[in-house]
């Protein structure tokens, strides 16, 4: 199983999802099973680390490992089975980036996996505050156990509203 999140520029919110989606991987022994990675629809900032602000974040929560941008290829929509949207804007942008409307099916939004939280969509901190960039965790540590309870045998949430 191979998962790709994905948000505008892969320094803010995706490497956020990777990184703790790696460390439940890790949690619940699904590591050797289940590859992951993070992309931006944007090449902006291709090569760089997270944000510094999302890496404080994150080390606060005790998360540790983190990759270096890097933009969606036509492979990704080849190679992932699951590819995630943090927001509408990117899942629109990933279908026009899709080589193929066959692959449509694999790209959804990251919110159709969110449970205890309200939000659909998960909003750019890029701009904001540190207290955004915590929100940000927060939604994407609840969609991620979500993940892990469907990679564990349950079954996929239906598509939520835009997804």
């Amino acid at each position: 199983m191979r998962l790709l999140f994905v948000c505008l520029g892969n320094i803010c919110r995706s490497p956020a999802a990777e990184t703790i989606m790696r460390h439940k991987l890790r949690d619940a022994g699904l590591e050797a099973t289940v590859a992951v990675d993070s992309a931006g629809t944007a090449s902006y900032h291709c090569g760089e680390l997270p944000d510094p602000r999302t890496r404080v974040s994150l080390q606060r929560r005790g998360y540790r490992d983190w990759s270096r941008a890097r933009q969606v290829t036509p492979d990704d929509f080849r190679n992932f089975q699951h590819i995630l949207a943090m927001d509408r804007q990117n899942l629109r942008e990933l279908k026009r980036l899709c080589p193929d409307p066959a692959y449509w099916d694999k790209v959804r939004l990251i919110g159709d996996f969110v449970q205890t939280r309200k939000e659909l969509e998960v909003p750019d901190p890029y701009y904001g505050s540190p207290d955004d960039f915590e929100l940000v965790l927060d939604i994407l540590e609840d969609a991620c156990s979500s993940l892990i309870e469907m990679l564990q045998g349950g079954a996929p949430p239906p598509r939520r509203e835009g997804g």
